[in-house]
């Protein structure tokens, strides 16, 4: 006799078609064995669908609905005052019963920086080395577990993802996918099943806009200035101002005037945290009416002398059209008055 795996030697001439199978539980199945020597008998051994010694050189190993997870069907041949025997490898699966996934001693949401586990359970399936879990973090695949057990019967496995979520996770979902690898002679695309998305929340420190609350704020005496905190953080954070010891203000907004004591903190506090940012006011002088008085004094004394010099150059002007000399008499009526 001889054993082969699963293909036919040149000592055992016969042919399996297909070589070998990839079943689903409780599926259909047949194999074609043919000879193209003359012998004295062929036939399958199987604890389903056996096919008794026969002298036709085609006989066909068939099950309507395959349920025996350690079947090894073979085809045998009576040849040569011997007899050889070829095993069809047979896999079986099964697509699990459910995937989920979860987090592990863990509720609500997660602090930023900190580690946590997913777990991803996938309950029933075989044969648990063709599966690979696969973890997706929205659509980009960041993990997979592959298993190396042997057993052909249905399993349930467990598969461990540890993240350290920052603030742009904030909302991410995790899904993690069971898929079965089953080779070549598997169905096509390989059967898969998913879990539900795991959305998670995280709670990060409030970071403060330094772009418009400056370190240092300007103030003119007598005109005052509103300055604006604002942070980002989550939970959402509550806004103080911290102007003295006894002074605690809430409130987006704080009006500066140069009463305002110099330093001044912004205080951003939530329950995953508070940031503070210091401000400086520095007073300055009001030069605006002084230089407005300037300048209008200096308008002013122009003003005047413009005026003063079109009065004079119109007065010269006005002078320039009186005639002094005595007018000259005509001689008619020079002699009328002799």
């Amino acid at each position: 006799m001889c054993l082969t795996g699963s293909h036919a030697d040149d000592e055992c001439p016969v042919q399996l078609n297909p070589q070998s199978v990839v079943v689903k539980y409780g599926g259909s199945v047949s194999v074609d064995c043919s000879t193209s020597v003359p012998h004295k008998g062929m036939g399958w051994v199987s604890s389903e669908g056996g096919v008794p010694l026969t002298r036709d050189s085609l006989i066909t190993w068939r099950v309507p609905e395959l349920r025996e997870w350690d079947i090894e069907p073979a085809c045998f041949i009576n040849y040569n005052k011997t007899q050889c025997t070829v095993y069809l490898p047979v896999t079986i699966y099964k697509t699990p019963d459910s995937v989920s996934i979860s987090t592990v001693n863990h509720n609500g949401p997660m602090m930023e920086g900190n580690q946590y586990e997913l777990q991803c359970d996938v309950l029933n399936v075989a044969p648990v080395q063709n599966l690979t879990v696969n973890w997706y973090k929205g659509q980009t695949l960041v993990d997979q577990t592959i298993f190396t057990d042997t057993i052909k019967t249905p399993v349930s496995k467990t598969s461990k993802l540890l993240i350290r979520p920052d603030r742009a996770d904030d909302g991410a979902q995790y899904w993690c996918e069971a898929k079965l690898e089953l080779g070549e002679e598997g169905p096509r695309p390989p059967p898969t099943n998913t879990s539900d998305p795991l959305s998670i929340t995280v709670y990060f420190k409030p970071i403060i806009n330094e772009t418009k609350l400056p370190s240092i704020v300007s103030v003119f005496r007598g005109y005052p200035v509103v300055i604006v905190c604002e942070a980002e953080g989550n939970p959402k954070p509550t806004i103080s101002w911290n102007v003295n010891s006894n002074n605690i203000v809430y409130s987006k907004t704080l009006t500066i005037t140069d009463s305002t004591p110099e330093d001044l903190h912004c205080i951003a506090n939530s329950s995953a945290g508070n940031t503070t940012r210091s401000v400086k006011v520095s007073i300055q002088e009001n030069y605006v009416p002084i230089i407005v008085g300037i300048i209008v004094a200096v308008v002013l004394v122009i003003a005047v002398i413009l005026v003063y010099i079109y009065y004079i150059n119109y007065k010269k002007n006005r002078m320039g059209h009186y005639n002094l000399r005595k007018p000259r008499a005509h001689n008619g009526l020079l002699a009328q008055s002799l």
